[in-house]
């Protein structure tokens, strides 16, 4: 039987080393469909790349919450049609050519230019797989820290920052264009809060707010659908990502609540945390 000399004791290191910091972004997704909706008509998509070469690393990521318009006829053909087509038109025609730009190349159409076009392709699917149903789209490519958004509808993208939750979208709804007027809705606030006037699939064209956001390090990006914003209020959303300790943990617990507050509609989050291990752009 062998044992350890002193001088191999002393030798050995007293702990293991912490483990090294990945690079990029931490993302957690969930989507459920809540304690009334018999189905549920949300889709969520994420996907992120991380490349380290030559001592550098760059990521990129791409994110999308689409929302089935209010449980109407073919909502969940809808919002699936849309994240299929955005998703695929963004991941040919920006993510994969930003992953492996070769210099050599013609410079491709503006990146704000190729996500409405990449909107445009999710309506026309829209129309064709779900001609009954409309869906919101809030897609957001991310280049490092940089987030390029693009939104139709009332899912929402917001910046986490230094424990404040701060919109970034506008919702496309009757009660927040009533707002913009000056005018207070003389129906439910629920009710009004519910009517789009902008959403893909209800007509052939389709008009696009594109925005850009630097999401800074310990900083999340979250995208919902009106299922959480709408059944959490702010606060609680702010105390829940200030104390969960991962994005997966926050997303869980988000959920939860909307259903403690009755879950009356299907509910999605995505969130996207820059930890310290994500490469900075300066």
């Amino acid at each position: 039987m062998m044992t350890d000399s002193p001088e191999n004791v002393d030798n050995q290191p007293t702990q293991l080393p912490p483990p090294p910091v990945p690079p990029g972004p931490a993302v957690g997704l969930l989507t459920d469909i809540g304690r009334v909706r018999t189905e549920n008509q949300d889709t969520v998509f994420a996907t992120c790349t991380v490349l380290e070469f030559a001592g550098t690393v760059e990521t990129a990521g791409l994110y999308i919450v689409a929302d089935g318009m209010g449980g109407h006829k073919q909502g969940a053909q809808a919002s699936q049609a849309a994240v299929r087509a955005a998703a695929a038109h963004i991941l040919q025609n920006i993510y994969l050519p930003e992953l492996y730009h070769n210099p050599a190349e013609p410079a491709a159409p503006p990146l704000n230019e190729l996500l409405v076009q990449a909107v445009e392709t999710a309506n026309t699917a829209v129309r064709k797989a779900a001609p009954e149903g409309g869906t919101t789209l809030t897609a957001v490519v991310m280049l490092g820290h940089s987030a390029y958004i693009a939104h139709v509808g009332d899912s929402r993208a917001y910046l986490f920052k230094e424990g404040v939750l701060k919109q970034i979208t506008t919702d496309h709804s009757l009660a927040r264009r009533m707002e913009e007027l000056g005018h207070v809705s003389s129906g439910k606030p629920a009710e009004s809060r519910n009517v789009l006037y902008r959403a893909l699939g209800q007509s052939d064209t389709v008009e696009v707010d594109i925005h850009f956001q630097n999401i800074p390090h310990a900083a999340s990006l979250v995208l919902c659908s009106d299922g959480l914003w709408g059944a959490v209020h702010q606060p609680d959303m702010e105390a829940i990502l200030q104390q969960a300790a991962t994005p997966q943990e926050a997303c869980q617990r988000l959920v939860n609540k909307a259903n403690e507050n009755g879950g009356e509609d299907n509910i999605s989050v995505i969130i996207v945390t820059m930890g310290e291990g994500a490469p900075s752009t300066g």
